[in-house]
């Protein structure tokens, strides 16, 4: 049994003042370190309390407490009239070296790494931003979000029901939610047939969990949504795809795999196809959903955009003239709102929902009801009606103006059709340009060109851009310093 002399007490415990943590803790934390490095061994005796606390120069009370803390989590034996010792108990580790501790830079076991779900979204700091077709967060109205918000954060009811929260989600935003589907989008649904998440890919990502299998086949477009493709791709299932012209998916194309293979789910963006903008046209829509009732496949409809439309009253939803429950519709509710307000959803038939907020309540049974309440309040209270009316007529403003833009400055260069719907533009270039090249160049002038917007290969030249977070001024010097890199690049 070593001396209590031999250790070197200063050189283990090195007190903080400063620091906000108890002196006591930092005594204990610290000796526990010393113990799991090796530096004390099992059955060492330690510095009576008076004596480590005149080393220390700390009060004698605060050296009791700490050795306390260390019995109390079996580090330590107090034995009476003979002192404190390091448990013998504790297996016998290795001694560290000299070298100052510092935590592992890499792990001590092999796991599974997916090179599917690198994050394919980059950081910037630039003064101007392309993006693939976002609100402009300053035109949100944030005294209604932020008096709604602290009026719900205020009200002893709703104190009372926080500790209580359902995981399949508030029924009160619910109920607001399902009026709101049932008005602006057609939907027949009661509250039983929705579920809340916290985003699309969240939705997708329960859906595939539920419906798909490893072996299973999913549709997806030729161009189409990075997320959803790596969603379906970390399932491990077989991807195809089908080629998008000016009327949407090709549902020829998709009758003729159907015709060599069974297909278990279609992925559609039908009323702003992602990234072209290009809407499902009535025909093809009407065949997606006579081929889903032919071949036993299941439509995902991803209507991520519903909300920003200028020229017309949109076309509804395939879920809404769905009758034999083949269309699991994904959506997004107050995307015109700050960040923080948004929230995505899922409409299914009853029994599926079911399966569903299972799943919804191993990855997010925690929720955000204050969120929830708040935004059925915004419902209710007509606010978020008020709100996407008058931005949508600023959107629309944006949107014609971007276009001019476009077409004054960079019109040879680019094919593009003014969009119906949804906050982005789809150029097709006339003439192959190194695309990364680009959005290198426009990064050296303060532009910022996303690699998820680029869309390059043998058979296309394609860019999606977003035009929705930019005022007139910025997205003029956005389409100025474009034209003046081709410039560059043509010379």
């Amino acid at each position: 049994m070593s001396s209590p002399d031999n250790i070197p007490y200063r050189s283990i415990i090195q007190i903080d003042k400063s620091n906000s943590q108890h002196v006591y803790l930092q005594i204990a934390q610290q000796f526990i370190q010393a113990i799991v490095r090796g530096h004390l061994r099992a059955g060492a005796k330690l510095l009576g309390t008076r004596q480590l606390s005149e080393l220390l120069d700390v009060h004698r009370n605060t050296i009791t407490a700490a050795y306390e803390e260390l019995f109390a989590q079996g580090w330590v034996e107090i034995i009476a009239n003979k002192g404190t010792f390091i448990s013998s108990e504790l297996p016998l580790l290795n001694p560290s070296t000299e070298r100052e501790y510092s935590y592992p830079k890499t792990t001590g076991y092999r796991f599974r790494k997916s090179f599917l779900l690198d994050n394919p979204f980059e950081k910037n700091n630039y003064e101007l931003s392309f993006n693939d077709g976002t609100p402009d967060i300053r035109l949100t109205q944030l005294d209604d979000l932020s008096r709604i918000y602290s009026a719900n954060l205020k009200r002893k009811v709703n104190r009372r029901k926080m500790g209580y929260y359902n995981h399949d989600g508030s029924e009160y935003f619910k109920e607001q939610l399902t009026m709101y589907l049932q008005h602006s989008r057609g939907l027949a649904i009661s509250k039983d047939n929705l579920l809340i998440t916290r985003s699309m890919e969240m939705s997708l990502f329960i859906i595939a969990e539920i419906i798909l299998e490893p072996s299973d086949t999913v549709v997806v477009a030729e161009l189409g949504y990075f997320s959803a493709n790596m969603i379906f791709q970390k399932a491990g299932n077989r991807i195809k795809t089908i080629p998008v012209d000016e009327d949407g998916i090709d549902t020829n194309a998709l009758r003729k795999l159907c015709e060599q293979e069974p297909i278990r789910m279609v992925y559609v963006t039908p009323q702003q196809h992602y990234p072209t903008t290009v809407p499902l046209s009535a025909q093809r829509r009407m065949d997606l959903l006579q081929l889903a009732n032919q071949y036993g496949f299941i439509i995902v409809e991803d209507d991520y955009d519903y909300d920003f439309h200028y020229e017309k009253q949109p076309i509804l939803p395939l879920a809404s003239n769905d009758q034999n429950g083949m269309v699991i519709y994904v959506g997004s509710f107050g995307k015109s709102l700050a960040p923080g307000f948004r929230t995505g959803f899922i409409v299914a038939p009853r029994n599926i929902m079911q399966e569903m907020r299972k799943h919804l309540g191993i990855i997010d049974r925690q929720g955000d009801i204050l969120m929830e309440q708040a935004l059925g309040e915004l419902i209710q209270e007509g606010v978020v009606d008020r709100h996407l009316k008058k931005s949508i007529k600023v959107y629309k403003e944006r949107r014609d103006h971007f276009g001019y833009l476009l077409s004054e400055h960079l019109g040879e260069r680019v094919q593009f059709t003014t969009p119906k719907g949804g906050l982005a533009f789809w150029l097709n270039w006339r003439k192959a340009i190194n695309l990364y090249e680009l959005a290198k160049r426009c990064a050296a002038k303060h532009l910022f060109l996303p690699k998820t917007l680029l869309y390059q290969s043998s058979k296309t030249t394609g860019t999606r851009i977003g035009f929705g977070n930019l005022d007139m001024e910025e997205m003029e010097q956005a389409v100025k310093i474009l034209k003046l890199v081709l410039e560059e690049m043509e010379s």
